[in-house]
């Protein structure tokens, strides 16, 4: 039997394909003030709370809206593709299955906004798998601090060095690191460029679940 006793996912870019999301939110947002798409911007507010990223928006491009005004804007454009549009990675039905069958507790750490998450988890099915949902917003840090790790472990009731992390970003491997905590890198196209990054920070990385259905870390990591 392995050691680890509780897989913890990252829900965008590692459970749900919906990375794009943000992208075309920044894209159509901005296009329609006639304001220019720029990596710089981009770059800045990827990561960000949404009240920080708001701001910063607000005061970079002297915008009239205030913090929430903006931020529900982005949240109702976002809720639309959630809704309607994105979906499960492949074969994230058949891993979560497995680890059910295995008794492995599931949690999810998310920077995610509920209104988001709920809508796109019952609309795919994958709530049913979930013992626990945990949001950066009720530690207040985001993934680069091993807060939200460590939080939904102490919800799941299973210490942190018998927890496994799957995460597609840079930083939320090495939160999870810090939280002594195994992690698993997941590919996903927009964090392509990380990709090397995520191969050398990780303790596996993978490009898919597929990959780890036969020959999973419960196993190789006993």
């Amino acid at each position: 039997m392995s050691e680890y006793r509780a897989a913890i996912f990252d829900l965008d870019g590692t459970v749900i394909d919906s990375m794009y999301v943000w992208e075309k939110v920044d894209r159509d947002f901005l296009t329609e003030r006639n304001i220019p798409v720029t990596k710089e911007y981009t770059d800045a507010v990827k990561g960000m709370f949404f009240e920080t990223a708001a701001q910063y928006t607000i005061e970079k491009y002297g915008l009239k809206e205030s913090v929430d005004e903006l931020v529900n804007i982005w949240l109702d454009m976002a809720h639309y593709e959630y809704e309607n549009n994105v979906r499960a990675k492949p074969y994230v039905y058949e891993y979560l299955n497995r680890l059910k069958e295995q008794g492995i507790k599931i949690g999810m750490a998310t920077s995610s906004n509920p209104y988001l998450l709920k809508s796109v988890m019952k609309k795919n099915g994958l709530d049913k798998y979930f013992d626990t949902i945990c949001y950066t917003s009720e530690v207040g840090k985001n993934k680069e601090y091993p807060d939200i790790y460590l939080y939904t472990a102490n919800k799941l009731g299973i210490r942190p060095e018998k927890c496994a992390v799957f995460e597609d970003i840079p930083e939320g491997i090495s939160g999870a690191k810090r939280a002594g905590m195994y992690t698993v890198a997941v590919y996903d196209k927009a964090s392509e460029e990380n990709a090397d990054i995520l191969k050398k920070s990780a303790d596996k990385f993978i490009m898919g679940f597929d990959e780890i259905l036969e020959a999973d870390i419960w196993k190789e990591t006993e």
